[in-house]
């Protein structure tokens, strides 16, 4: 049977292993890793603590491990809502944790009490990994880390699970109340279940961290940061998809490219920064029109492209139409843009290119008539096209 000091070793060392884990991740400047490290080390600190104070702590040890433990908690906790985006820091949370430290004093010192310090402990332990485990299991997404989230919460709440049951075995007089470090088979069991418990809830947090990474990259490989629009790459493969849907389902899809006019000049005339800012507003105004079906494309430069889902040729225009009136009164400062867009929609047996070939002829045809208009592609240019 292992021993408890044995234990809290193999406590120490994943727990020093976690922190060099999340601390290679910290470049990233992903939020909470630094508090989850920082929690980890704390953890790791107050298990050698625990070792080095023995079986018979003294009092101001008692004190101390426990505030160290305490901390570590709630900065777990704090961590946690941070990753996921919320505000760390709970005032109702650290007025608990001061009332919890002022028991703990009163039952070292005033009334001495290892029922009511290991009860405190307990409650302590178990309230972190249910908060930890519920804001995972509350943040578990659709699609993506669903395996992290529930390794997290399963890891999280099996310890939990752990400190209840000494809670309820202490108050109810089931077991004896004893040190961490007392070889008794009751406490090397809770021991071994709470810890082996925690270096696999910190692996379910560094997949979480690593699962997030990758979207972080996926995103950065297929949207345009400077418009928010696909990439072209990405916007072909999605567009190739909705394509094959239409074509197999017969419902109607229709593409649309689109092009600002006279930006070589605002570029030649203002500065390539003006031209971006030209850019970010313009994609702005079109995303924020957008219908949240359709897929909105950056083929390069000034050049964007639009697959309207579930739309004829008519109501492609319409609704290209009004994102070229939502570009020309859009606010912001720098010269007036405007929009030219060519529209056509997709045949039996097309494919991709060919649609966007003749879409692409009518936006020409647009910049021949004046500019800053939608044109669509006549039956006959579509043949020509073809």
């Amino acid at each position: 049977m292992f021993s408890p000091i044995a234990l809290f070793g193999i406590l120490i060392v994943s727990c020093l292993m976690s922190v060099a884990i999340l601390g290679s991740l910290h470049r990233a400047a992903m939020p909470g890793i630094g508090r989850w490290c920082v929690g980890y080390a704390l953890f790791a600190v107050a298990s050698s603590a625990i070792i080095m104070a023995g079986d018979r702590p003294h009092p101001p040890a008692i004190i101390a491990i426990s505030f160290v433990a305490f901390v570590a908690v709630l900065v777990l906790v704090q961590g946690t809502r941070q990753f996921f985006g919320l505000r760390p820091v709970r005032y109702a949370e650290l007025a608990a944790f001061v009332l919890v430290c002022a028991a703990l004093v009163y039952f070292t010192y005033v009334s001495p009490s290892s029922e009511s310090r290991v009860v405190l402990i307990s409650i302590a332990m178990a309230y972190g990994r249910i908060a930890v485990g519920t804001l995972v299991l509350r943040h578990t997404p659709r699609e993506g880390a669903r395996y992290a989230c529930r390794f997290v919460t399963a890891a999280a709440y099996l310890g939990a699970g752990v400190h209840i049951v000494r809670v309820l075995a202490v108050v109810l007089g089931a077991a004896p109340s004893v040190t961490f470090l007392q070889p008794s088979p009751w406490n090397v069991l809770l021991l071994g279940v709470a810890i082996v418990s925690f270096p696999c809830m910190s692996i379910g947090l560094v997949m979480l961290a690593h699962d997030r990474i990758v979207k972080k990259m996926e995103h950065l490989a297929t949207i345009d940061e400077l418009t928010g629009a696909h990439m072209r790459r990405a916007f072909m493969a999605r567009a190739n998809t909705l394509l094959s849907r239409a074509l197999l389902t017969g419902k109607p899809l229709s593409i649309a490219i689109l092009d600002i006019d006279n930006f070589k000049a605002v570029n030649d005339g203002f500065g390539h920064a003006i031209g971006d800012r030209v850019l970010t507003r313009v994609a702005s105004a079109v995303l924020s029109q957008l219908r949240p079906c359709d897929l909105f494309g950056r083929l390069g430069g000034e050049e964007f492209a639009i697959v309207f889902v579930n739309a004829r040729k008519n109501e492609a225009a319409a609704l290209t139409d009004a994102l070229r009136l939502a570009v020309e009164h859009s606010p912001g400062d720098g010269p007036r843009c405007t929009l030219s867009a060519g529209v056509d929609r997709v045949v039996p047996d097309d494919t991709l290119e060919r649609a966007m070939a003749r879409a692409d002829a009518a936006l020409y045809a647009a910049k021949a008539m004046g500019r800053n208009r939608v044109v669509t592609a006549t039956e006959s240019e579509l043949r020509d096209v073809a």
